[in-house]
């Protein structure tokens, strides 16, 4: 094999360090392409996910809304069935009176107004001491029924000293209206 002199070994040498120049360069910027293209792949991702969180927060707060209202009024929509829901939310009223001290008449129940989204509406009559009256007016709210009181009178019994008289007209709503109504922006 023939020696090589000292000027080709040094035009050699340049040549290597070129060519391996060039392919660092070349090889070097695919690369770098190839990780920008991940990394903004990755970011992009980031910010779709942050903005599905976004989105999805309304919702989550609607839901545990949802959670604390049913928890707090102690009422399950699922487990209402609309036959039997007036009768049961009138039996639980009258438990409610009786367990605190009021004295209920006839319970009468009439049939809800067309436009009114109401199953039926009651009224009803009692007698108490008032710490009773106010506690039963309380407990109305966390009978697990959906309840509105439309109108309330409280009277002082001239018959009775220390009792209070009290008239009420309840709506019983009717969830199935409520729900099929779309709420906007949702």
């Amino acid at each position: 094999m023939a020696t090589l002199s000292e000027r080709d070994q040094r035009t050699l040498r340049i040549g290597a360090a070129v060519l391996a120049a060039y392919l660092v360069v070349f090889f070097g910027l695919r690369l770098w392409r190839n990780l920008e293209a991940k990394r903004n792949g990755y970011e992009q991702l980031i910010v779709d996910a942050q903005r599905l969180k976004r989105d999805l927060q309304p919702y989550e707060n609607r839901a545990l809304l949802t959670e604390k209202l049913k928890e707090t009024y102690r009422l399950n929509p699922a487990k209402l069935s609309r036959a039997s829901v007036v009768a049961e939310a009138s039996a639980a009223i009258q438990k409610a009176a009786a367990s605190g001290q009021v004295i209920l008449g006839p319970i009468r129940e009439s049939a809800a107004r067309p436009s009114a989204k109401e199953l039926a509406s009651m009224q009803l009559e009692g007698t108490g001491p008032a710490p009773a009256i106010t506690a039963l007016l309380h407990r109305l709210e966390v009978l697990g029924f959906p309840l509105v009181v439309d109108s309330i009178q409280i009277n002082a019994d001239p018959t009775k000293p220390g009792m209070v008289k009290l008239s009420l007209i309840i709506a019983v709503l009717d969830f199935d209206q409520w729900k099929s109504e779309e709420l906007p922006h949702a």
